[in-house]
């Protein structure tokens, strides 16, 4: 018997990597975020790949425990603002930053106040990845 999957809306996509990334900034887990709003961390996984959509008053309630306006979870929408050819380089930074080690070294570098110490770092970087980065000035 075939199964009639239907892929999620390209925004409610969106509108979950958003929960997520913003969850990853703030340091929250899945589990934590479910338990401020009363509701199960499989349905906090749920909304962050889209497959369950997010109403209104709860998108509200997860602005509010993460700290963030309603908006923030659309902005940077391709499926809302086809306009902007570039949408796919956000997206791509957007699914980096997502990754839980790459928030850890975003949070770790913000705390460095020595702009010398910035640089150094990220020459360090870019040797280990085999990258060349143009001096900032």
């Amino acid at each position: 018997m075939p199964t009639n999957k239907k892929k999620p809306n390209p925004t409610d996509v969106h509108i979950g990597a958003r929960i997520k990334l913003r969850r990853h900034v703030v340091g929250l887990s899945q589990e934590k975020l479910a338990d401020a709003l009363g509701i199960t961390f499989q349905q906090v996984q749920k909304y962050e790949k889209g497959t369950n959509r997010v109403g209104g008053s709860r998108l509200q309630s997860i602005a509010s425990t993460l700290g963030c306006p309603v908006a923030y979870f659309f902005d940077e929408n391709p499926a809302a603002d086809q306009v902007h050819s570039d949408c796919s380089s956000e997206t791509s930074l957007m699914s980096l930053l997502a990754q839980p080690d790459m928030m850890k070294m975003v949070r770790t570098f913000a705390r460095i106040k020595d702009g010398n110490a910035r640089k150094q770092i990220i020459g360090v970087a870019s040797i280990v990845a085999g990258a060349v980065v143009a001096e900032h000035a």
